[in-house]
């Protein structure tokens, strides 16, 4: 299969490379500087010279902070862009799967969110990942929307890493408790979305949009010290305190969703998908790094 992954030189872009290199499908990474998907002609250009079978979007506007300040910049990237790219996808009669977030839910319910879910997005970030969902649905091509959360990796910068340096330099951490997630490695998110894909080369599937992100829930806090347990068990440096604090305690530009755990059933059983362990992926990530 001719695959082309947009967005090639963030967290997953790299995963995915990490494991698709090797798979003896025709693959074309591309980051940025090869194709900049704002220029929607010129973008246009480049996909139809490599006429591509399936299209990994992975490229995202991901600044939720900034987002708000940067809106157009938001929507050009998130909802516009992906416009464009599902329009191609049409015009080629090739797949795309698109990654999305849970930030498209408000995060006020208290049971997991199911696909189905009434979204509506608290911020300017959400909000232009919901439409560039909305676009892609509206476009006729043939799509996977995958939503998935709190992503992490040995790549680019994410919040394992941020605590890994913070512990380096700090002695005592406050780490917000009342945000509830479901933390995923981005290696995690790639070897699901490549072991979807002989259902795409057999065209033995439907479009539509599954949620992909660990089994189990945790708030920041608990993500931080699971972290810092087992990087004083691998060597690494580690504050001697970690307090729990409240979302009000720590300035936020934009509302987070204090919620938003995703309910994973329809992708484990539509493919028989083996649910993810974020404690595991913790490990493996740090064994990497």
């Amino acid at each position: 299969m001719k695959i082309l992954i947009l967005g090639s030189k963030g967290q997953l872009g790299c995963c995915l490379y990490d494991q698709l290199n090797n798979s003896g499908h025709q693959l074309f990474f591309s980051s940025r500087s090869d194709i900049d998907i704002g220029y929607f002609e010129i973008t246009r250009r480049k996909i139809f010279d490599i006429n591509p079978t399936l299209i990994i979007n992975a490229s995202a506007y991901t600044d939720v902070d900034k987002a708000e300040t940067e809106e157009r910049t938001a929507d050009l990237i998130n909802h516009l862009a992906v416009a464009n790219i599902a329009s191609i996808c049409r015009d080629l009669n090739c797949w795309l799967i698109h990654i999305s977030t849970d930030y498209v839910f408000d995060g006020t319910s208290s049971l997991p969110y199911k696909e189905t879910d009434q979204t509506n997005p608290q911020g300017v970030y959400g909000q232009s990942k919901l439409m560039g969902e909305e676009s892609v649905q509206a476009s006729g091509c043939k799509y996977l929307i995958f939503r998935t959360a709190w992503v992490f990796s040995e790549y680019g910068n994410n919040f394992l890493k941020t605590m890994l340096r913070l512990g380096e330099t700090h002695n005592e951490l406050r780490i917000v408790d009342d945000q509830i997630g479901c933390p995923t490695t981005a290696h995690d998110l790639a070897r699901v979305m490549i072991s979807i894909l002989p259902h795409i080369e057999t065209e033995g599937l439907s479009s539509g949009i599954y949620n992909i992100c660990s089994d189990s829930s945790c708030s920041w806090y608990g993500f931080a010290i699971k972290i810092f347990r087992l990087a004083e068990e691998m060597g690494y440096p580690a504050p001697k305190r970690v307090y729990p604090i409240s979302s009000s305690e720590y300035t936020f530009k934009t509302p987070r969703p204090a919620y938003s755990v995703l309910d994973c059933a329809k992708i484990y059983k539509n493919f028989n998908i083996e649910p993810i362990s974020w404690e595991k992926g913790i490990l493996s990530v740090m064994n990497k790094l």
